[in-house]
């Protein structure tokens, strides 16, 4: 009989089992053994950087935007101001309908594309639970409008903040300037900590050339944060310094009468104290208002000023280049008395016309028959090409150049504005590097009319008119007067000194000055009519720029000259003559004679200053 085999083995099962128990509890022990080298890791080794994120993650320091400072005339009126104003923000994470909530709020208050393109631009920006400017500049009816609504737009409030204003507009636009968002890039890196917070930087005129004074210094407030950022409590905070308020030499009331004296023409006047180089006036005309600039322009309004035949974005007080016409005659007489190169006495025949030796051509006389036998004083008084004609062709061009580059000509004035041009003072050497063309004799005796290559800005041109006036001090021209801490007294700023002209005779300084003077009192004075009733003697000087060439056979321009091509009018005058206590200069673009249009301008703001401004 077969011996019966039993149906499980238990033996082998046991062994079967107790080695899975040691196989299990070795990847059980290898597993916790990992996990503690881990916590170790953790909380041993990385104990330090991990508590330093914590705390980042409790603790946050967040900017604090200092005010900006205001800028003020001499006499203590605002010109740039920090005004409240409404806003409506909003915060994306409590609007569950963006699209839906944006069209409903455009039929309470007015929203633009404007408005919602940067609207757009910010949220990509901002945090979910951020607020996001949506509307700037509300006014107290639309305020009111959204009120009555505002349970329907959860997420959505007005909030009140500072914003600037330009109180006077267009009035003082190309000297104060103005404040706009930083774009990208704007900022330096080095910047940016001094900046955090802030919205708003100087982008032109003094709000960009003082922009460290008036910007202040940044504050932090530390704050406790949850896990997603959101503010829990202040623990302290660091307040801001406010920027310091800027008391700028002009006088916003000379400037009105200088604008209102140039009136619908395009041009600029520039008007100085001589005396130390205070800019009292810089006005040019046509002018925009800086206030849309401050939140944004809406771009059609933007390209409507850029494309603006007239220009009134361009700063030509500052950046416009004319051909200074003859008013550089008192400067050339002078040098040419200064050098040695003709007595006072000296007269010249003027038939109306100069010929230089072995040339056919003839350079004409604005006065066609002639001024007939004349001195240097006559040739100013009377503004006779001819004379200056010879006169230039005695001096050569390179001595017009060290000449005229005495009195500023050619260089910046250094003036404290952004974007000033240095005008055009010619020589052999600049044509031969600038055109690579020899100097031709031709060339000299335009120059000494203030034709040809020549050119300057208004303002090259009133710094000028004070050196002359000074009797050969020169100042450099300066805006900003005076700088006070918020509600602080004003405290002068540094000045830079008078820089003396050389001149061997001072006796040449009085001729010249004696015959500007006659231009206006004489009875053959260039400018005689504003001489008429002034209650002050005035010394000054006419000119004319020549824009459109005539032809060699042709003695009068055409009438039907297109307004772009007619001749530009100047005009530069100090006064009193005895004691000047302003210098002007006024360039009116395509006004025709200097005479008849600037020098009522200069004399409009001679008599504001003197006569009922001035303290």
């Amino acid at each position: 009989m077969r011996r019966r085999q039993p149906l499980r083995d238990e033996q082998a099962e046991a062994r079967l089992v107790r080695r899975r128990l040691l196989l299990a509890g070795a990847g059980m022990g290898a597993l916790a053994g990992g996990l503690v080298a881990r916590l170790a890791w953790l909380q041993v080794a990385q104990h330090e950087r991990y508590r330093t994120l914590s705390r980042d993650n409790r603790v946050r320091l967040l900017p604090v935007p200092p005010t900006r400072g205001q800028v003020y005339d001499r006499r203590g009126r605002l010109l740039a101001e920090n005004l409240p104003a409404y806003g409506l923000d909003l915060v994306p994470e409590q609007v569950p309908d963006l699209d839906g909530t944006l069209r409903r709020l455009g039929a309470v208050i007015p929203i633009g594309e404007d408005d919602l393109e940067r609207f757009r631009r910010l949220l990509r920006r901002r945090r979910r639970f951020e607020p996001v400017p949506l509307r700037v500049g509300m006014d107290e009816r639309e305020v009111a409008a959204f009120a009555v609504e505002r349970h329907r737009f959860p997420g959505v409030d007005v909030q009140a903040r500072l914003t600037r204003r330009y109180p006077f507009g267009a009035l003082a636009a190309h000297a104060v300037g103005y404040v706009g968002r930083i774009g990208p890039g704007e900022l330096a890196p080095e910047d940016e900590a001094a900046y955090a917070g802030t919205t708003h930087i100087g982008k032109t005129g003094v709000e960009r050339v003082y922009e460290p004074l008036l910007h202040g210094a940044v504050g932090y407030r530390r704050v406790e944060t949850n896990a997603e950022g959101r503010i829990l409590r202040t623990l302290d905070e660091t307040p801001p310094r406010g920027g310091r308020d800027l008391h700028l030499s002009l006088d916003i009331e000379l400037q009105r009468a200088a604008v209102e004296a140039l009136g619908e023409e395009a041009g600029a006047v520039v008007a100085l104290d001589p005396r130390s180089g205070e800019v009292l006036a810089l006005a040019s005309t046509p002018a925009f208002d800086p206030n849309p600039f401050v939140e944004g322009i809406p771009a059609r309004d933007y390209e409507a000023l850029r494309s603006h035949p007239l220009r009134p974005l361009f700063n030509r007080a500052l950046d416009g280049r004319y051909p200074p016409g003859s008013t550089v005659k008192p400067f050339l007489g002078l040098g040419a008395l200064e050098l040695g190169l003709t007595p006072a006495a000296r007269r010249v025949f003027c038939p109306g016309y100069y010929q230089l030796p072995n040339d056919e051509r003839r350079y004409r006389d604005w006065k066609r028959r002639g001024h007939g036998a004349v001195d240097l004083h006559d040739a100013i008084v009377q503004s006779c090409d001819v004379y200056f004609y010879e006169l230039a062709h005695r001096m050569g061009i390179d001595r017009i150049h060290d000449w005229l580059a005495r009195f500023g000509f050619g260089a910046p004035t250094g003036v404290d504005l952004p974007g000033e041009s240095e005008g055009l003072l010619p020589s052999r050497a600049w044509k031969r590097a600038a055109r690579g063309e020899p100097w031709y004799p031709g060339e000299t005796l335009i120059t000494g009319i203030g034709q040809g290559f020549l050119l300057a800005t208004p303002l090259q041109l009133a710094a000028a008119t004070a050196a002359l006036a000074n009797r050969g001090l020169r100042v450099r021209p300066r805006l900003a007067r005076a700088s006070a801490p918020a509600g602080g007294a004003p405290q002068p700023l540094p000045a830079g000194a008078p820089e003396p002209l050389p001149v061997a005779q001072p006796e040449n300084w009085a001729y010249v000055a004696a015959a500007m003077e006659d231009v206006v009192h004489g009875a053959r004075g260039t400018a005689r009519r504003i001489g008429l009733g002034a209650p002050v003697r005035i010394a000054g000087k006419t000119g004319t720029s020549q824009v459109y060439g005539l032809p060699d056979e042709e003695d009068e321009p055409p009438e039907d000259v297109p307004r772009r091509l007619r001749d530009h009018a100047l005009f530069i005058a100090y006064a009193p003559a005895r004691r000047p206590r302003i210098a002007v200069a006024v360039v009116v673009e395509h006004g025709g004679s200097g005479g008849a249009v600037a020098a009522p301008i200069a004399r409009r703001v001679i008599d504001a200053w003197l006569g009922e401004i001035e303290p």
